[in-house]
């Protein structure tokens, strides 16, 4: 009965051109390749007693629960499997999706060259010259396990995960990373990862200084933040309140404009998956493997749909509203930094020179930062 079912849907949806993406947040074509992925991942041997749950109405109900991030309890109706099965099914098949997409839909930069591509379409985007990656992160609401009392409580009074990324130029991430605790700040997250360990280590293969089209200085190589990262020779972040003049304002500007990028790639898994619209009531190993198959779909999806997955007219659905008790992913603290290395200040010193200058002419006219 449930395969009758869920075939009968399936024929439903051909009817109208917007359906599929609304039901399952993709259209057919790249349904059925990521379904050619995961089936030998999924698939189970039929028994005696039972017909196995097929991969198609695996990975169905799976993409319907991040898309709408309802219950097992209100999903059984739509897939015709039971609570208890679903919350089998779901995280293995979350963890077969990962796996399935991590060689070809994230790939992170091991080479100088592969730094170089990245940084050339930063510069051709967001005019930003030797930028390796806009880094930020998001608390993702979860409801906290039994017993954890206040381990999980953000500085917004939410229990949560926080969520770290990297994303290059065109919206697709570059290394992500979820599981430390909502009490833990932006930069305690980085610092804690192994991206951090081997950026101070010098172990990224980032390439040496480098100058810039009518420019005489070399210019390092960086990745960008908000204020809650460590400024580092390598690594930089905003200007404070207290510190701006107008040099520092135009630095800070051309700053967010390149961390802006981070910042839609948020929006649209938001937009995308509902999962992300209230807090996610799993274990806490499930919850990982739910969010990381999110991000690795965005990669997917962006690379093979990225002209209807990106559209603005289907990224956000009129039945939801800020009315509904919507939780959105929220940004993380600000935190202070005590001491600066002279590297780091002479790097941001460098950029700030160069936007004020050389690039000047390409930026906004200065009135409209004050």
């Amino acid at each position: 009965m449930a395969a009758v079912m869920v075939y009968l849907n399936f024929e439903e949806l051909r009817c109208e051109k917007n359906d599929w993406f609304s039901y399952l947040r993709m259209d057919e074509d790249s349904y059925r390749q990521l379904l050619s992925l995961v089936s030998p991942m999924i698939k189970k041997e039929d028994t005696c007693m039972r017909t196995a749950i097929s991969p198609h109405e695996r990975l169905t109900a799976t993409l319907r629960f991040v898309a709408t991030g309802c219950s097992y309890e209100s999903l059984k109706f739509s897939t015709c499997i039971s609570p208890q099965a679903l919350g089998r099914i779901i995280p293995e098949t979350c963890i077969a999706i990962r796996r399935a997409l991590q060689a070809d839909y994230m790939k992170f930069p091991k080479t100088e060259d592969d730094w170089r591509k990245v940084s050339e379409e930063f510069n051709a985007t967001w005019n930003f010259p030797n930028l390796l990656g806009a880094v930020n992160g998001k608390h993702v609401n979860i409801v906290p396990p039994a017993n954890s009392g206040s381990y999980f409580y953000n500085y917004k009074g939410r229990h949560s995960l926080v969520l770290i990324a990297i994303v290059n130029a065109k919206h697709e991430f570059l290394m992500c990373d979820i599981g430390v605790n909502g009490q833990v700040s932006e930069g305690g997250v980085l610092q804690d990862s192994q991206f951090y360990e081997k950026l101070c280590a010098d172990q990224l293969h980032i390439p040496p200084p480098t100058k810039t089209k009518n420019s005489h200085v070399a210019l390092p190589y960086v990745f960008v933040g908000d204020e809650a990262f460590t400024l580092r020779k390598n690594f930089l972040k905003p200007f404070s309140q207290e510190e701006l003049n107008h040099e520092r304002m135009m630095f800070n500007y051309r700053l967010s404009c390149a961390m802006q990028v981070v910042e839609n790639v948020f929006k649209i898994l938001e937009a995308r998956f509902r999962i992300f619209k209230s807090p996610i009531n799993m274990k806490l190993e499930n919850i990982k493997g739910v969010v990381m198959a999110c991000c690795f779909l965005h990669n997917y999806l962006l690379q093979t749909r990225g002209d209807t997955y990106t559209s603005g007219e289907e990224a956000v659905d009129p039945s939801y509203s800020s009315e509904q008790g919507i939780i959105p992913l929220l940004s993380l603290q600000r935190t202070y930094q005590e001491h600066i290395e002279d590297e780091a200040l002479e790097a941001r010193e460098l950029f700030q020179q160069y936007f004020n200058t050389v690039a000047a002419k390409d930026c906004q006219d200065h009135e409209k930062l004050y």
